[in-house]
């Protein structure tokens, strides 16, 4: 799969992530993908299982965010952040792509802090 048809797959797929279209969301991953949540310590094993856990969670985003896509070859990586209950989760999502699906995934989730005091003169905030 070329990196233009890559990176096409993952723009469909955010943007139905955001819609909430699970089928479409879904699409871009091997029957027999592996996504991993490092912080909680899951894993969840299979399209099915995963399309499964996030039709059942009980928050909906209300916004939903990609700041930007990098990658090439096999190996992807997307940064974003989705509003569950008028709360940013700041997240990256590594996905590593076989025969024009995604094998593998890894997400890390994110809440926003407040920035100390003690840096402000060394920093510039962003939106």
């Amino acid at each position: 799969m070329r990196e233009e048809q890559i990176r096409e797959a993952l723009t469909a797929h955010w943007r139905a992530s955001a819609a909430g279209d699970l089928d479409a969301e879904h699409d871009i991953y091997d029957d027999d993908v592996i996504c991993d949540y490092p912080q909680s310590g899951e894993r969840i094993a299979g399209r099915i299982n995963l399309q499964a856990l996030r039709s059942h969670h009980p928050d909906k985003p209300s916004g939903f965010d990609v700041r930007r896509i990098q990658g090439e070859g096999n190996l992807w990586v997307t940064e974003y952040s989705i509003a569950y209950t008028g709360r940013a989760a700041y997240t990256v999502s590594i996905m590593e792509f076989r025969n024009g699906k995604v094998v593998h995934e890894t997400q890390y989730f994110s809440d926003p802090f407040e920035a100390p005091v003690w840096r402000s003169r060394w920093v510039q905030p962003i939106a």
